[in-house]
């Protein structure tokens, strides 16, 4: 099944390493004009490098004005890929105010604020477009240490629901994608450890973690014209985590 984006514009938050990163590599390669955005700007303009017809944007996702500006000039976006998140994990009796608000700015927060920005855009050009959120198994599961993240990726969950409920009469499409253990470079260092990993392995059917390109597959086809029929879905890329 070939798809390209030809002729679309993407915008990739949290593009500067990770899945975010591969995101914009495979966009690009697709032939997508693409934005990628991230508050770190050394690793943009490494990505830059290497993919030298994207455009970038160092930008605080958790800034809303900050957000509003550096957004203002970047034109007519078709696709949007909410990427950006972070974890901060711990028992819920040592959870700080401080790690609240840092989860529910960058993992809820910004992702509505982006698709705002692009859902506006796309319903004054009367232009249908694809938004995909990338949640996690946390959002279904309860996990170990993870209260706080799972809150906030299930808030992500209910978002992409109730703005496909909402957006898909102007045939623009919102989507989830919920991976299990990812083995990026950050993933890797985590769960390295097989005292660590294999406990979480074994309640994973086809016992292993997943790889970058795994999600970066899913995420491309609810992006393109193969899933038009598709809005308001939280996919699993787990390997059979939440089957069980």
């Amino acid at each position: 099944m070939e798809i390209n984006f030809h002729g679309k514009t993407a915008l990739v938050t949290g593009a500067s390493q990770g899945i975010g990163r591969d995101i914009v590599k495979q966009l690009a390669k697709g032939g997508a004009k693409v934005v990628a955005v991230a508050r770190n700007k050394e690793l943009l303009e490494s990505l830059q490098k290497e993919v030298p017809s994207i455009k970038i944007v160092p930008c605080d996702l958790s800034d809303w004005k900050a957000t509003d500006q550096a957004l203002a000039t970047i034109g007519d976006v078709d696709l949007l890929v909410n990427n950006a998140g972070l974890a901060i994990l711990g028992p819920l009796t040592e959870v700080k105010e401080s790690d609240v608000d840092q989860l529910f700015n960058i993992n809820v927060k910004a992702l509505i604020h982006v698709s705002q920005i692009v859902a506006k855009n796309l319903l004054q050009r009367k232009a249908p477009g694809s938004i995909v959120n990338i949640s996690s198994q946390a959002s279904q599961a309860g996990l170990l240490n993870h209260t706080v993240y799972c809150g906030s990726k299930g808030a992500v969950d209910a978002f992409t629901r109730a703005a496909a409920l909402e957006l898909g009469p102007n045939n623009i499409r919102v989507n989830a994608v919920n991976p299990t253990v990812i083995l990026t470079a950050m993933g890797k260092l985590g769960w390295s450890d097989p005292k660590v990993a294999e406990p979480m392995i074994q309640k994973i059917p086809l016992r292993r973690f997943g790889e970058v390109q795994e999600v970066v597959n899913a995420v491309l086809y609810l992006l393109s014209d193969k899933s038009t029929m598709i809005t308001g879905t939280c996919l699993p890329v787990d390997g059979g985590f939440l089957a069980i």
